[in-house]
């Protein structure tokens, strides 16, 4: 595979730094440029960071003497790489102007932001369910004027532990969802010395999440329609999402219910057999198996299972019939790793693949 040069915009965040410790050995990502707000522009990564690195590994050597650019310096960052990596904390609007931006300079953008995961003619893509929505660049170029600029983004992290479970099981036709997600502090940049109001403690709001959790399935689901990509209209879903004391790692508890109910072995095999064009492809930070299910009734932990096949993977737990849906059962995936700049990497692997960035 080509070799690419990569920027990273928003390097000094968390979900930036995990970013950095992804690219560090990547065999086709060289990461050459480091961005962020004009504060930090014009230090040394390592300075602008300070003491406020957040990875449990330490921070790469190949990025502390790395100067940090100015983000808002659109066509000194594009200059420098084939594509960037985008995890920016400022306001909806901004993201989407500077994002577009970086577009328009020729420099295709890989987005963990939310901000423009509704715009029609994005992608907003889990490379194992949707690949095929990657096929709708050519109508957002034509409608910013590029030849190669573009914006995909990947989806809500909490979506990620879920999605996955419920996407083979498609065939059985699902008609309702019900969710409750308990999703770990990192989820909003936070570790327990940054976030001590969540000890002992459970929080039973996160703002904006119950809202993408139950639309932005229905984009995943969606299939593209001349320049758009229209969402799924099923089947229904209703969630509840929770903050609560774990350092990394989401869960979804999930009750769903059939049009054609499957017995328990038929959703079993659905789970053990399935891959997608991400496994196909052999990406490298795909997993290998990419849903694992646990027979034991603690299983899966946060603890024990985030850090299944690198993070990228989802663990399945506790399915059993349910009295006022058909099954429930238990997810689990690692937020920061497959939910927010793993798999960021593992789409832009997917575009690199398809040869979105030549």
């Amino acid at each position: 595979m080509k070799q690419y040069n990569v920027g990273v915009i928003g390097a000094t965040g968390m979900v930036g730094q995990r970013f950095i410790t992804l690219l560090e050995n990547h065999p086709w990502f060289n990461l050459v440029a480091l961005a962020a707000s004009a504060r930090s522009a014009g230090k040394t990564y390592e300075e602008a960071v300070g003491s406020r690195w957040l990875m449990k590994t330490p921070m790469p050597e190949s990025v502390k003497k790395m100067v940090v650019l100015d983000a808002a310096n659109v066509e000194e960052v594009a200059a420098k790489v084939d594509f960037v990596f985008c995890a920016v904390n400022m306001k909806k609007d901004e993201i989407k102007a500077l994002e577009e931006a970086y577009a328009k300079a020729e420099c295709p953008v890989v987005s963990n932001n939310s901000a423009h995961r509704f715009t029609p003619d994005v992608p907003m893509v889990v490379p194992e369910i949707n690949a095929d929505h990657v096929d709708i660049i050519p109508a957002q170029r034509k409608r910013l004027g590029t030849k190669r600029g573009f914006v995909a983004v990947k989806s809500n992290c909490s979506l990620q532990s879920y999605v996955p479970a419920l996407h083979p099981l498609r065939k059985y036709g699902i008609s309702d969802v019900l969710v409750c997600t308990y999703q770990a502090i990192s989820g909003a940049g936070k570790m327990f010395e940054t976030f001590p109001d969540i000890l002992d403690n459970v929080i039973p709001y996160i703002g904006g999440e119950e809202e993408k959790s139950e639309q932005e399935p229905l984009k995943l689901w969606g299939r593209i329609e001349g320049d758009k990509i229209v969402s799924a209209e099923s089947p229904r879903f209703t969630a509840q999402c929770l903050r609560v004391p774990v350092s990394d790692g989401h869960m979804g508890a999930v009750f769903v219910r059939f049009q054609n109910k499957p017995s328990k072995e038929e959703i079993l095999q659905a789970w053990k057999e399935f891959h997608g064009p991400a496994q196909d492809l052999k990406l490298p930070s795909a997993p290998k198996q990419f849903l694992h299910y646990f027979e034991e009734n603690d299983r899966p932990q946060p603890k024990l299972d985030r850090m299944l096949e690198n993070g990228m993977a989802v663990s399945i737990g506790r399915l059993r019939e349910d009295n006022q849906y058909d099954y429930k059962f238990v997810c689990l995936s690692h937020n920061t790793l497959r939910g927010a700049a793993g798999g960021a990497v593992l789409l832009a692997e997917l575009l690199a693949a398809k040869g979105y960035f030549d």
